[in-house]
């Protein structure tokens, strides 16, 4: 849910597009936005600052948008926090909290936030057509900011360096900041160390590898224990693709593997094409895609990054919920673009390697505070489905809706859950496990207007191997979006859609034989 602080303004979205807005993802209240950027925790709160372009919405003008959220479901949209100018756009980067002072921006009992963020120079600047990177910082716990007189901090006088990521790293090699970035088109990320965030050495770079048919974006770096064991330590680089990600346009990728403080090695696991798909051949590009990493195999999930000084050590991702392919033309007004929802990473093995896991934040801080929930048990035992159709509740306008099954294949050749769809059963988002292949899907073909863009209307579809035999969703429904974490999180999907106002029905079925339903519940959230 979104809320917002300054004056109203009149909202008139043309053919009610107002009942797209989603009830539990932010959304900016008349405006475009795109990356998340500086998500980070400080004395209670969530900060959630963002690509934003002030005056419309279409990409342009960028500058730093802000929400705050007690709870990561829950936004507050604040003023402006770092605007554009005729010097430079305030391109995308990261926060953190200088709690030792290194900047001298501060004090010791009263750290000051700080912006580590790209400058796009423009013509006026002295830089035109550089990007590289600078610095702002708050001393009123990120409510406003100055730019610092000394930008920018770090250049390679490249069209293309930016998106940096700046973490603490302590190690071996010391205790520094470390900042992680790109240099887009030769998809290759760069890392560089500072003691004070104000000058920066170079340490090493990575890349080419797997997904570099586009550009490399908005990296991130971070440290996690494989099944929360200490002593198994992996560190995970997000590595954000535009264009050719596995669904089609932007998407994420991630790698696992080893960072000594100065250099980052992937595991061999982690490596589906060392050279990059775009050294191979056709045929052997695609199998190999789809061996790739990915954060989620649906259309809309992009530039996930992490938040900064999160409580308890946790490990929490925000990504932008729209695709390059047709981000500027989605059917909404005043507004454009969502996020999705913050979720939580855990490192798990699973068949000899460390694979991410993602688990959708519905509760309060610590997830001990639950959210107020609506909830109806469908099913806490068998339920058989034998070439009939199980009608769930709708959904309920206002809030989003909650999906939660366990469901056993069995002899059924497929299972289907059509989501947000019509009475006769024509319409709606079709998420269905084909059990010969192994394949979860989701196919938004039907489920609403998808023909204001030539590249919207899709199928995408991820590997999944039940290897004990039943299917585990959660799925999350929001107006225009369908998030699905399969198996515990282990695949996620992730698709907008924008279904008729009167489309609300979900129905789960089973085809080709019997199916058993272990466990079905739907809540609803707002």
């Amino acid at each position: 849910m979104s809320t917002f602080l300054d004056a109203p303004r009149p909202e008139t979205p043309p053919d009610g597009t107002a009942r797209f807005r989603p009830a539990i993802h932010f959304t900016a209240r008349d405006t475009w936005l795109n990356d998340p950027n500086g998500l980070v925790f400080h004395n209670g709160v969530y900060h959630l600052f963002f690509q934003n372009n002030p005056f419309g919405n279409v990409w342009g003008n960028m500058s730093w948008g802000h929400a705050t959220s007690p709870d990561l479901v829950h936004w507050t949209e604040h003023p402006v926090a770092i605007a554009c100018d005729e010097v430079e756009d305030i391109y995308s980067g990261s926060v953190v909290v200088d709690h030792g002072n290194t900047s001298g921006f501060g004090t010791a009992d009263a750290p000051a936030l700080v912006a580590i963020y790209t400058s796009a120079y423009k013509a006026a600047s002295g830089h035109s057509g550089i990007q590289a990177q600078s610095l702002a910082y708050s001393t009123d716990a990120g409510m406003t900011w100055r730019k610092y007189d000394g930008n920018p901090v770090l250049t390679r006088n490249s069209a293309n360096f930016r998106d940096p990521k700046v973490f603490r790293y302590h190690g071996d090699q010391g205790t520094y900041w470390v900042m992680v970035a790109v240099e887009a088109h030769h998809q290759q990320v760069v890392f560089y160390r500072s003691d004070d965030l104000t000058s920066w050495d170079f340490l090493s770079d990575f890349g080419p590898a797997n997904a570099d048919a586009g550009d490399w974006e908005c990296p991130d770096l971070f440290p996690l224990a494989v099944d929360g064991d200490p002593d198994n330590t992996k560190w995970v680089l997000i590595v954000n693709v535009n264009p050719g990600a596995v669904a089609g346009g932007s998407g994420g990728q991630y790698f696992v593997g080893h960072f000594d403080g100065v250099r980052f090695v992937p595991d061999a696991g982690s490596l589906a094409a060392p050279g990059g798909v775009s050294s191979l051949d056709a045929t052997a590009a695609a199998a190999a895609l789809r061996q790739c990493l990915w954060l989620d195999w649906g259309r809309d999930c992009y530039a996930s990054v992490s938040f900064s000084n999160a409580p308890d050590g946790r490990r929490i991702i925000i990504g932008w919920m729209n695709n390059w392919d047709y981000a500027n033309d989605l059917p909404t007004a005043p507004w454009r673009s969502s996020m999705t929802l913050a979720r939580e990473l855990r490192l798990t093995a699973s068949h000899g390697a460390a694979r991410l896991v993602q688990q959708p934040i519905l509760a309060g801080h610590g997830e001990t505070e639950k959210l107020p929930r609506t909830t109806r048990l469908l099913s806490a035992g068998l339920l058989e489905l034998n070439g009939t159709a199980l009608r769930l509740p709708d959904a309920v306008p206002g809030t989003a809706q909650i999906i939660e099954a366990e469901l056993a294949p069995g002899g059924a050749d497929r299972l289907e859950l059509r989501i947000l769809g019509s009475s006769d059963g024509t319409t709606g988002a079709v998420l269905s496990y084909d059990a010969s292949r192994a394949m979860l899907s989701l196919d938004r073909r039907h489920a609403g207007d998808a023909g204001f863009h030539a590249k919207f209307a899709s199928v995408e579809s991820a590997p999944l191997v039940l290897e004990d035999g039943v299917l585990k969703l959660q799925i999350v429904v929001d107006h225009c979006s369908v998030e699905v974490f399969a198996q515990g999180g282990m695949v996620v999907m992730t698709d907008l859609v924008f279904p008729e106002a009167e489309h609300l029905q979900t129905w789960l079925s089973a085809e080709g034989g019997r199916a058993t339903v272990l466990r079905l519940a739907v809540s609803s959230l707002d």
